[in-house]
């Protein structure tokens, strides 16, 4: 069977794609970016784009200006604003919310609503395996949808008996739980502040609702021991993995600066080495349940 292991974290910023870049490096697996309102894992993985697909999130509306008569009750109904109408009806794409009440109210049957493609799914090939990532047009609110389309995607590049990486986004709204359903292992990546901590048990509540096993990273570790010690006596609590923590420097920063993964780097690969090691260990017990 495919393994699937999404990175995650409870807030942006804790370095989750440099861990997922970091363990591609390691595993030469299937990788999917799902972080796909921000992706940014290309920069580190460098793909060459060999197909595209284009993506259709929703329906959004058109107007027949041959049917239109101009009557205005589009832009009465409309609550976003999208609509104004002088002798014929005219849609700002930009801030319609594609509710479809304008073809609802058209007496004359004037708008319809019709496929628009509102992003692009690329397959691709690194050094480290075979990539899937996205592009979502800016204000279009379905990347739920659009994770879903990526992880189909790499699934089939998967196999039966394939790795999936998954680098998923920050949070615990739709394109979290779009990326956790399913998965058998999930990475959160905290870092060890207030904010950090919080975030981190609301998704390693959403990552046991989907019944995927936790396991935790602590990055920049020796920024505040006592977050970090917090951090770790929740994990015991509550039976979570503790991977491995990865210290604050320079050379991470420099790495990222110059487009390079972390693991790559002597002077740090230890940290990313023992981190993939109890990976693997997490992932043969989960084999075993």
């Amino acid at each position: 069977m495919t393994i699937q292991v999404a990175v995650v974290s409870g807030k942006g910023g804790t370095g989750k794609t440099t861990v997922t870049a970091s363990l591609a490096a390691m595993c030469s697996p299937v990788i999917a970016d799902c972080d796909v309102d921000a992706a940014n894992l290309h920069l580190l993985l460098k793909p060459t784009v060999r197909e595209k697909k284009p993506y259709f999130g929703h329906k959004f509306p058109e107007v027949d200006a041959g049917l239109c008569a101009g009557c205005g009750a589009c832009e009465t109904y409309c609550r976003f604003g999208a609509i104004k109408v002088e002798d014929r009806a005219v849609i700002d794409l930009v801030a319609c919310e594609a509710c479809g009440v304008c073809e609802a109210v058209c007496p004359a049957g004037a708008v319809s609503m019709k496929d628009r493609p509102c992003g692009e799914v690329f397959i691709s090939d690194t050094a480290y395996g075979p990539m899937v990532h996205a592009r979502l047009d800016p204000g279009v609110g379905t990347a739920g949808k659009l994770v879903t389309m990526v992880r189909e995607e790499a699934l089939k590049l998967a196999g039966k008996d394939g790795i999936l990486l998954i680098d998923g986004p920050p949070g615990i709204g739709c394109p979290v739980i779009a990326t956790l359903a399913g998965v058998d292992v999930a990475v959160i990546v905290v870092e060890p502040t207030v904010s950090g901590y919080s975030d981190f048990t609301r998704v390693l509540s959403v990552a046991r609702r989907f019944k995927a096993m936790p396991c935790v990273c602590i990055n920049k570790h020796d920024l505040n021991e006592d977050y970090t010690r917090k951090i770790i006596d929740h994990c015991e609590e509550s039976g979570v993995r503790v991977l491995g923590c990865i210290p604050y420097g320079r050379e991470i920063f420099e790495c990222v600066r110059v487009g390079e993964i972390p693991a790559l780097h002597n002077g740090i690969k230890d940290s990313y080495t023992k981190i993939f090691k109890n990976l693997n260990d997490a992932i043969e017990e989960r084999m075993k349940k």
